[in-house]
């Protein structure tokens, strides 16, 4: 039996210190916290659960890094092991003869289910097991429609999280920590190197490694850089891809390295400084509303990433034979250039920008009739932002088959799009060098240039960059026509 009983933090996607409450409730005199993380790849945890993606594995790597440096110099530890958590964490229990178990809620079937039955298990034994609200503002079953159901548009369900009293203040991370002898008689460590998150040959990550800094300081700097530097230009150029104006905070979100009461108190803050503060900080957390709803939406729709939430889509006419053209779509080569630049980003940053993405689905779901499913499990495994819910969700919104989605009949010209939110080409250039003396007039449509145009530019359609895959009027009159095929 350990000298010292301690309390288990069984850290998830909850990777940081301030503001964490499974943290605070962990943090007992006389009852050190032992800080778990645990990587689920038992047979059960692979069939039940979804792994994550190769993008999501090399931020993992780097996000427990960063918290095991952290607890390190406040005196802890990050302990790392692999298996059942249904196993582990009462073995854990039983060794250390702890006598109180936290975390933070997940709000997935699987993880519900997992999480629960780990609960009752440790509550038969007679440890205390607590789980906390670290991961949303507000809990999905805490907002309601006046009939007590769940919402299926968003603007009435942001407007009724917004009648709800503010959001707490956020806890202050613990500045001193106590370290916890390991009992011999406890489960196998593992470091984060044996975990094998990060890729080897070839090693793709350049680019992730240029762009981000995983970790919860690499969170809160990423906040007051928008805060003090984007949040004013925030309203007016969100939807600009080359423009530095958006947070680029999912992926601290979806690791938890942030959470989103700080984003909302530090927004809050900013916001009384001026109107214009005020104005650009509504719209910016109204995004943050729209993850909400979208965990909102997974919450009560478990099947979320794979089945349509309106049924009258399940018998759409997708092209089942299109591996050729998904695979252009894949890797940025369809020919129309704001679409391939958006993947691109993707392969590069493991992000992409939030109007390309809505434009490279759009292109995927109705212009090629190639499955949503199929570009959601793509943006799975290449988002370092990969999330549940909102990744599924917003293939859904697009693809119109989801809640308060957009008609499937709005069919994105990826021509016009281009021109208006990349008017320079700036984006376009940056991602498709190919194309970077392109006449600006032709950069979203460079094969109505002229031939001596295209030479100039040292451009070879079909050669240096493809021509389009597909005719934008046929693929929009065909999606039109397969729309006509559903059932009412």
């Amino acid at each position: 039996m350990a000298a010292i009983s301690p309390s288990i933090v069984w850290l998830r996607n909850d990777l940081r210190l301030t503001d964490n409450p499974a943290v605070q409730a962990a943090i007992v005199p006389g009852t050190p916290p032992l800080f778990v993380y645990i990587v689920d790849d038992s047979d059960k945890g692979r069939a039940q659960g979804r792994p994550q993606g190769s993008a999501s594995l090399w931020w993992l790597h780097h996000s427990l890094a960063a918290l095991a440096a952290d607890l390190k110099s406040r005196g802890s530890r990050l302990d790392i092991l692999r298996g059942d958590p249904a196993d582990l964490i009462p073995a854990l229990a039983a060794a250390f003869d702890a006598k109180h178990v936290a975390w933070t809620r997940r709000y997935d079937a699987a993880g519900i289910d997992i999480d629960s039955r780990i609960k009752s298990t440790l509550t038969a034994a007679g440890i205390a097991a607590e789980s906390f609200n670290g991961q949303l503002l507000r809990e999905p079953w805490t907002v309601k429609t006046k009939t007590g159901g769940p919402f299926r548009v968003f603007t009435p369900f942001w407007r009724a999280c917004q009648a709800l009293p503010p959001p707490a203040e956020p806890l202050r991370a613990p500045r001193r920590l106590t370290a916890v002898p390991w009992n011999r008689n406890a489960p196998t460590r593992v470091s984060i190197q044996e975990l094998g998150l990060l890729p080897t040959k070839p090693d793709w990550t350049a680019g992730l490694r240029e762009a981000w800094t995983p970790g919860e300081a690499g969170a809160r700097q990423r906040l007051v850089d928008f805060l003090d530097n984007a949040l004013l230009r925030y309203e007016n150029e969100r939807d600009l891809p080359s423009r530095p104006s958006t947070s680029r905070l999912s992926p601290h979100l979806t690791f938890g390295e942030i959470s989103p009461r700080q984003i909302w108190h530090a927004a809050q803050h900013t916001a009384a400084k001026s109107a214009a503060a005020a104005q650009n900080v509504d719209k910016f957390l109204s995004e943050i509303g729209w993850r909400e709803f979208s965990y909102h939406l997974l919450f009560h729709n478990p099947d979320l990433a794979r089945k349509n939430l309106q049924a009258r889509f399940d018998d759409f006419p997708w092209r089942t034979r299109a591996s050729k053209d998904l695979r252009a779509w894949q890797q940025g080569m369809t020919g129309y250039p704001i679409v391939d630049a958006g993947l691109r980003e993707l392969r590069q940053t493991g992000i992409m920008h939030n109007r390309v993405r809505m434009i490279a689905a759009s292109f995927l779901i109705k212009h090629l009739l190639i499955d949503w499913r199929e570009g959601e499990r793509w943006f799975w495994d290449t988002l370092v932002d990969a999330d549940p819910a909102n990744n599924a969700a917003s293939w859904q919104w697009v693809a119109g088959s989801g809640a308060d989605a957009a008609p499937f009949f709005r069919i994105f010209n990826p021509i016009l799009q281009g021109e208006k939110f990349d008017p320079d080409g700036d984006y376009v250039r940056r991602f498709v060098p190919e194309l970077a003396d392109c006449p600006s007039a032709f950069i979203h449509k460079p094969w109505l240039a002229q031939k001596a145009e295209l030479q100039k530019a040292g451009i070879r359609l079909g050669e240096t960059y493809p021509t389009p895959i597909v005719d934008h009027a046929e693929a929009r009159e065909r999606a039109l026509a397969a729309l006509k095929q559903l059932k009412d």
